[in-house]
C-alpha cells in the first residue's frame, strides 16, 4: 500500500492500522489511547492541522468516526538525536544499485533514537532519491558492505538473490584468544536460532533442527586475538555473533554474546570487531559477475 505522503528529509511517513470497531468513538480517540505516552492536546492539534491523512491524502478530522478509516498516515516527530561522527563511502552506483561501505555504529534504517543518523536516510538525502531502499541489513554495530536498490521496478530481482541464497557473503571478525586455545578451524557451525519478541538477544535451541550455518576459517592469530573469516550460508539475526560465541570465540566488544551486558553509551574507540568484507553474485539484470570488497579493516586484527 503506497503512502499518500512523500518522503520528507529522507524519511517516509508512518502507516497506522485503525480498528474498524471498538470502544473508541473516533479515530482520534483511538490514537490518544494508543499513544498514551503523548500529550492528548498535542496529538489532537495534529488532527486540526491536517497532519494525519487518509489513503487518498485527505486530512482525517478529530471527529472522524472509528469506522471511517482503516489506515492513516503521518510523519513521526523527529527525535533529538546525537550525531554519529562516522560516514559511509559509496563504492558503486548505477541506475539500479548502490553499494556503500558502512561504518560501525550507523544503523541501516531509522530505528529508535536514530533517524537522520541512519545509512538509508543519509543516502536518500545525499543522492536526492526517495526511492532508495536497502536490499539487506547490517546490525548497527557491524561495519562493511551494504546494498541499496535505486528504484522499485528492479528491486525484487536483487531481493530474490538473498531470498534464494544466491549471494556469497564473506565477513571478518576478531575475537579474544581463549586461554589454552587450540585452533579448531576450519569448521562449520550449525544451530537453531530464533528471535523472540521483547528480547534483545536471540535464543539458541539445541533440541531443534538447525536453521543457520556458518563456515569459519582462521586468517591469523597472535598471543591475544584470533582473526577469522566467516562465510554464512543462512542469514539469521545475530548469526555470526552467536556462532563464534558458541565455539568459545565471542567477538571482541560484543555486549550481547556470550553474555548480555548492561546497555552503555557507544564507545567509539572500541567498536564491535565484525566486518562485512565481501559480496559476490551474478547480477540478475545484466548477467555480469559482481564482486565488492570493503575498504575497511578491523582495528584489532593481528598483523600478518
Amino acid at each position: 500500500m503506497r503512502s499518500p505522503l512523500p518522503v520528507r528529509d529522507g524519511v517516509g511517513a508512518t502507516r497506522l492500522h485503525v480498528p474498524r470497531t471498538g470502544p473508541w468513538p473516533t479515530v482520534s480517540a483511538y490514537m490518544v489511547e494508543r499513544f498514551f505516552h503523548l500529550e492528548p492536546k498535542w496529538l489532537l492539534e495534529r488532527f486540526d492541522r491536517g497532519e494525519i491523512v487518509a489513503f487518498d491524502g485527505t486530512p482525517v478530522r478529530r471527529d472522524t468516526p472509528l469506522s471511517g478509516e482503516e489506515f492513516v498516515w503521518y510523519y513521526r516527530e523527529p527525535p533529538a538525536e546525537a550525531e554519529i561522527p562516522f560516514y559511509s563511502e559509496i563504492l558503486y552506483q548505477d541506475d539500479d544499485l548502490v553499494v556503500i561501505d558502512k561504518p560501525h555504529f550507523l544503523p541501516t534504517t531509522p530505528a529508535g533514537k536514530y533517524v537522520q543518523n541512519s545509512a538509508l536516510v543519509r543516502l536518500r538525502r545525499q543522492l536526492d532519491n526517495a526511492d532508495l531502499a536497502p536490499i539487506h541489513r547490517l546490525d548497527r554495530a557491524t561495519a562493511g558492505l551494504l546494498m541499496f536498490s535505486v528504484r522499485p521496478q528492479t528491486r525484487g530481482a536483487y531481493q530474490l538473490l538473498f531470498q534464494k541464497r544466491r549471494i556469497e557473503k564473506v565477513y571478518e571478525a576478531v575475537s579474544a584468544r581463549p586461554e589454552g586455545w587450540e585452533n579448531p578451524f576450519p569448521l562449520t557451525v550449525h544451530a537453531h536460532i530464533e528471535k523472540l519478541r521483547a528480547q534483545v538477544c536471540v535464543e539458541v535451541d539445541p533440541t531443534r533442527e538447525p536453521n543457520s550455518e556458518t563456515a569459519i576459517e582462521l586468517i591469523n592469530a597472535d598471543d591475544h586475538v584470533i582473526h577469522t573469516l566467516l562465510k554464512p550460508r543462512t542469514g539469521k539475526m545475530h548469526q555470526l555473533r552467536v556462532h563464534l560465541a558458541s565455539v568459545g570465540a565471542g567477538i571482541l566488544n560484543d555486549g550481547l554474546y556470550p553474555l548480555l551486558l548492561d546497555e552503555k553509551p557507544d564507545d567509539h574507540e572500541h567498536p564491535l570487531q565484525l566486518l562485512a568484507k565481501e559480496l559476490r553474485f551474478t547480477d540478475p539484470l545484466s548477467g555480469e559477475e559482481r564482486e565488492f570488497v570493503s575498504r575497511r579493516t578491523l582495528q584489532y586484527a593481528p598483523r600478518i
